[in-house]
């Protein structure tokens, strides 16, 4: 819920320069009752009003985590037929996301979703399909059962959590390896994704620290060394989340309370004890966050003018899903504006 809310309050300027790519995540578990909390059909039934409300008729990409994605929902139809056509009925801009190793009956289900709704398809390539003698094999096998073109399909280079460093060694890797997906330009849309937000926050020390966004140094290292001839990939990321979340038995854990601050080459964690222990806490991390030059001003974002009022105390402490909005709503528009800085869009 804090993603969804972090988009929902993002600026309209913002919102018109970003595409999210949204995964229907795998169910939950219950510890307690060692099962898992929901039925397919009670976890995937609400997400296209979830959506709608939350990002309407924006273009974004759609895809299903791989541990659900064949499993049925009630009336026995996959997961992208039912969501797809739900989201059909409010006239959602919605591209099908499909790794490159989809299985033949979902190749199927999705390729009925782009013939009906004409709105091309995304393919997922890892970086470990990149070391493959000929990944563009693949992709045009794919391509193929789909029903469309290169021409039709967003290229997602996701990388996942590499080691970016060196960067101009990795830098060299990623190109040659970029140049056995044949001409870029002949993909709709070419988009390298990737993090460098730890899976945990365990590690980071009290108070306060840096967490190094190497996944935004790496791109602008990369771009540096791009020919004049060679397509330039589109950046993502995946905010302040590790894209790998595990699920824990939250009896056994005690969250600490703390915001992660997007800077122009870090995270600027604050870090404190266990959130439900001492809720207050987050007044004297929002205010030593305004007491920094880096901090944009309350007027730069809706998570932004959150932290200044929780500084003031003219609102309370929140819960760990607000502060969570918080920093992801804030990263957004501070990435989309460093992107805009840097291929010199206003």
């Amino acid at each position: 819920m804090g993603e969804y809310q972090a988009l929902f309050r993002l600026d309209e300027r913002v919102k018109n320069r970003i595409v999210p790519y949204v995964t229907i995540p795998d169910i939950e578990f219950d510890f307690e009752n060692w099962r898992p909390k929901k039925s397919v059909q009670q976890h995937v039934g609400p997400f296209a009003a979830r959506y709608k409300s939350k990002w309407g008729e924006r273009l974004a990409w759609l895809g299903v985590h791989p541990k659900i994605v064949k499993r049925p929902m009630d009336d026995g139809r996959d997961i992208f037929s039912y969501v797809f056509e739900q989201l059909k009925a409010f006239k959602a801009n919605v591209v099908p996301a499909v790794p490159l190793n989809t299985d033949a009956d979902t190749a199927q289900s999705v390729a009925a979703v782009v013939e009906r709704d004409s709105l091309g398809v995304a393919i997922s390539v890892r970086l470990e399909d990149l070391m493959q003698p000929n990944p563009l094999k693949q992709v045009r096998v794919v391509v193929s059962a789909l029903g469309v073109e290169l021409s039709d399909t967003d290229l997602i280079i996701d990388l996942g959590a590499p080691n970016f460093e060196p960067y101009e060694v990795f830098s060299e890797i990623l190109l040659r390896s970029l140049c056995k997906m044949g001409p870029l330009l002949a993909y709709r849309n070419l988009v390298l994704l990737g993090t460098a937000i730890p899976k945990t926050f365990i590690n980071i020390a009290m108070g306060a620290d840096e967490v190094p966004r190497h996944d935004w140094l790496f791109y602008q290292a990369l771009i540096a060394r791009l020919s004049s001839y060679m397509r330039r990939p589109n950046f993502g990321d995946h905010t302040t989340t590790h894209p790998e979340f595990t699920a824990s038995d939250m009896r056994h854990i005690k969250p600490a309370g703390k915001i992660v601050y997007t800077t122009s080459d870090s995270w600027s964690v604050r870090k404190g004890g266990a959130f439900w222990r001492n809720r207050e806490q987050m007044h004297g991390h929002c205010a030593d966050i305004v007491s920094k030059k880096f901090f944009k001003g309350a007027s730069y974002s809706y998570g932004d003018n959150c932290i200044a009022k929780c500084a003031a105390l003219e609102i309370g402490p929140g819960n760990l899903t607000l502060w969570k909005e918080v920093g992801i709503n804030h990263h957004i528009t501070h990435v989309s504006d460093e992107l805009a800085t840097l291929v010199g869009v206003p």
